[in-house]
This record gives structure tokens, C-alpha cells and sequence, in this order.
């Protein structure tokens, strides 16, 4: 018999009938931070984000209590407390949004306290359910809903590296990758391919030096151009970074130019993209 969401409210002594889910995964955030990104990297900002909720929604979220949930990067639905409402206000100031660009403008937002309870605090970033197929519904009512538990971890865990050959990123997000990532990237060398969402160009480059594809494309994020003549003359994009090939640990630096420009000979990138040479 599987195990559902409610029946740990209802042994927490929580009332079904009061209590609102909740599911954040603010899809317009691509240039900013996810709400997961929020909860596991600034949590005084997350709690200010679900706080913040647009006029539209107030009789949807109108319970005593808000059991909160955030989308992962790999899509699953994890949970991160029960909290505690009160006091709803109307937002009497533009506020800067804490995930994007952008400003809640006064008077279009109600402004609630929030509190952490202590019921299932020690399920927060353990617990994994199946939120069902309604992902856009992010708002439902506990007792017309029942979630099964997918998984209870040991403890929080971020997402496995998908590989290196899975791997892509908009040049934005990747200040926000997990350490292991990171780790990963930072550990190899070889040749990246970045491709323009705005005139779907591409660029064919090579990482070689000490820290990897990681220090390669840092310097893209700091610079928008990583010293690329062609990059310069175009207007800053939001490049989305991939890998083609990842070079072995015997390979040299010469190795890896040519393999980059085999990669740009197959992809004609000198020709139809943003090489130069």
C-alpha cells in the first residue's frame, strides 16, 4: 500500500481541511534564480518570494497553513516545510522580485507572515512526492488531493551530474550549479559548443587550461565575449554552453586544438557561425 502525503499531516495533527499545497517553479526565471535555487541558496529570500503572492490568488491560498514544495532541476517535487499563515497584507511599495528581473509593484501583491512549524521539520529536503500531472494547479487543497511519496531520503541531496555529454546550461545558471557539478566540470577538458537563442548561431571553442571546461567558460560569464573577436561584435546573449567531446587525461593541449577544429570543420562553424579561425 503506498504511503500519501496526507497521512503524515494527519499524524502531525495538521487539519486537511486548512492546509494548502503548494508547488514553486517559477518557469520565467531563466535569467534569475529557480525557486529551488532560492530555497537551497538564500532561504531569507525564498521565504520573501512564497510570502509575496499576487492579488489574483487570494482566495486560493486563504488556509492557516501553506505545506510549501519546490520544483527540482530534474523535475521532481520536493519538500521543503509547513508553514504558518497570518497577518495578510496589501504590498504597499514596489519590491524587487528575489528570483528576476523585475519589480512587484505596489498594490498588486498581498504580503503574508510566515512561519516555520516545527511539524515535519526534519522531512525538509528528504521528502520527494508525486505532485500528478496538474504541475500548472500549483496551488491545491490537502484534502482533495492526495500525494504519494515517491522517496524519503537520508538526507538532502542535490541532483546527479547528468554526464558530461548531457550536460547544457545557459552561461546564466551556471553560478547556481551544484558543488558536484561544478566539481566535474572543473576536473576536464575538451571542446564546448555555445549557441545564440537570439540568431542561433554557434561557436565552436576548446578548453585547455587548469580548471577546465569551468575556467573556459568563466570567462564568458564575466566578459560575454571570452576574447572571441566575433562574439564582440555582437550583442550579449545568454549563450547556452554544451560539451562535444571530452578530452583523456593523456591527451596534450595540441590534442585538444585539434579536436576542436575537427569540431568546427564538422559543424562548419567557420562558415556558417561565429569562428574566425
Amino acid at each position: 500500500m503506498p504511503i500519501m502525503f496526507n497521512m503524515i499531516l494527519r499524524e502531525a495533527g495538521l487539519p486537511l481541511s486548512d492546509i494548502r499545497l503548494l508547488r514553486h517553479k517559477d518557469n520565467r526565471a531563466a535569467r534569475g534564480r529557480t525557486p529551488y535555487e532560492l530555497w537551497r541558496d538564500n532561504p531569507a529570500q525564498f521565504d520573501w518570494y512564497q510570502s509575496t503572492q499576487r492579488v489574483k490568488n487570494r482566495t486560493r491560498l486563504t488556509a492557516s497553513f501553506w505545506a510549501s514544495f519546490v520544483g527540482t532541476p530534474s523535475d521532481e517535487t520536493l519538500f521543503v516545510g509547513v508553514y504558518g499563515i497570518k497577518n495578510r497584507k496589501l504590498l504597499d511599495v514596489d519590491t524587487p522580485m528575489p528570483h528576476r528581473d523585475g519589480v512587484d509593484k505596489a498594490g498588486t501583491c498581498d504580503v503574508y507572515d510566515l512561519r516555520l512549524e516545527p511539524a515535519l521539520c526534519e522531512l525538509i529536503g528528504r521528502l520527494l512526492i508525486d505532485w500528478g500531472p496538474g504541475k500548472r494547479s500549483w496551488i491545491q487543497r490537502a484534502d482533495r488531493k492526495e500525494k504519494r511519496i515517491m522517496e524519503l531520503r537520508r538526507e538532502f541531496k542535490e541532483p546527479d551530474f547528468p554526464g558530461f555529454l548531457s550536460f547544457m546550461q545557459p552561461l546564466s545558471k551556471l553560478n547556481t550549479l551544484p558543488k558536484g557539478w561544478v566539481d566535474a566540470l572543473r576536473s576536464s577538458k575538451g571542446v564546448y559548443i555555445l549557441t545564440c537563442p537570439k540568431t542561433q548561431e554557434q561557436y565552436v571553442g576548446s578548453a585547455t587550461g587548469e580548471d577546465g571546461f569551468w575556467s573556459r567558460w568563466q570567462d564568458y560569464v564575466e566578459s560575454g565575449h571570452g576574447g572571441n573577436v566575433a562574439l564582440k561584435s555582437r550583442e550579449q546573449s545568454d549563450y547556452q554552453v554544451s560539451i562535444l567531446e571530452v578530452a583523456g587525461s593523456a591527451l596534450t593541449t595540441d590534442d585538444i586544438i585539434q579536436m576542436e577544429v575537427r569540431w568546427k570543420s564538422k559543424l562548419q562553424s567557420r562558415e556558417m557561425g561565429l569562428n574566425r579561425n
